[in-house]
């Protein structure tokens, strides 16, 4: 089905669109939900997303990942972006939102995110489920909790030895700046 949405929405055809919301409202209510937790922002932020998917299909590239992942990122995105317009203020909105103002600062930038994404391999599966849901996606301790059938006080702990297993493999400085 993905194949026909895409190929459908490269086409400029509207059932590209409708396909996309059937197939995937779900999934984009869920991550943009999670980041504005108002259910009028998160309509219309779908809305956002379906306008995104619609102007930068052409940038979809299948050898490089799934769809979803693909619409993962682009329903994410949109809602920080959407957060950030209303002048919402989150920690950790200030590294998905600033720019390098000079090259050194962008190879800095991508080294840090290759030593995170290195530092967070040595998590379990579990623990990095509960830390791209916290940090990524940025649930609340509570939906986390009774997502995964845990208690608040549980998926705290759980953040705390995440935290400090970073600390351990990144260094007490790096993890201060991502704000975790």
């Amino acid at each position: 089905m993905d194949e026909t949405i895409i190929e459908l929405i490269r086409a400029r055809r509207d059932d590209g669109l409708e396909l996309l919301q059937e197939k995937y409202a779900g999934l984009m209510r869920y991550v943009a939900g999670g980041i504005l937790q108002n259910p009028d922002d998160t309509e219309e932020c779908i809305s956002d997303i379906c306008m995104k998917v619609w102007h930068s299909i052409e940038r979809y590239r299948e050898e490089k990942g799934k769809f979803s992942t693909w619409l993962t990122v682009i329903s994410r995105n949109t809602a920080l972006t959407y957060l950030h317009r209303k002048g919402t203020k989150h920690a950790t909105l200030n590294e998905n939102t600033q720019c390098a103002s000079s090259p050194e600062e962008e190879v800095l930038r991508r080294e840090h995110a290759e030593e995170l994404k290195q530092a967070l391999s040595v998590l379990t599966t579990e623990e990095q489920h509960i830390f791209y849901r916290k940090y990524y996606y940025l649930q609340q301790i509570a939906q986390i909790a009774a997502e995964l059938g845990l208690t608040e006080r549980s998926v705290e702990g759980k953040l705390y030895r995440i935290r400090k297993k970073l600390q351990k493999r990144l260094g007490a400085c790096l993890v201060e700046r991502k704000g975790f």
